[in-house]
């Protein structure tokens, strides 16, 4: 993997943030952060990431609220997005908002790797 994909990690935890971006230039990505919805926001405008990780729990505008905004907004509505929380109940919230993928906190590496990258394969949709 080369650092051509670039990841956007969307989390209020600092710790968080830093663990995930380490794990993921480990595995050949380039990474962005952004500590809150907006801050998300205005960053994937910005540098059109090729796949951002969402946290749910955040102050100001959470997950959710910043996912269902990214999905409105035809310049970033296509970048695949995979939450993040601890919340079991946040799951199929996420997913009916628009996220690819969904990983519970605290994540297993292995398993953020491969929601990310199943996250960046292009969509097959099936023909009858």
């Amino acid at each position: 993997m080369d650092d051509s994909r670039k990841i956007l990690i969307v989390d209020d935890e600092h710790d968080i943030r830093e663990g995930v971006s380490y794990r993921l230039r480990a595995a050949g990505y380039a990474t962005l952060s952004a500590e809150n919805g907006i801050e998300g926001i205005a960053s994937a405008r910005l540098h059109r990431p090729d796949a951002i990780l969402l946290d749910v729990q955040m102050p100001e505008k959470d997950g959710i609220e910043t996912l269902r905004e990214m999905r409105r907004d035809t310049e970033i509505s296509s970048i695949p997005i995979v939450m993040l929380s601890a919340s079991l109940r946040d799951e199929l919230r996420a997913l009916d908002a628009g996220a690819r993928f969904f990983v519970q906190k605290p994540y297993d590496g292995s398993q953020l790797l491969f929601a990310l990258e199943a996250a960046l394969s292009p969509v097959m949709v099936g023909s009858d």
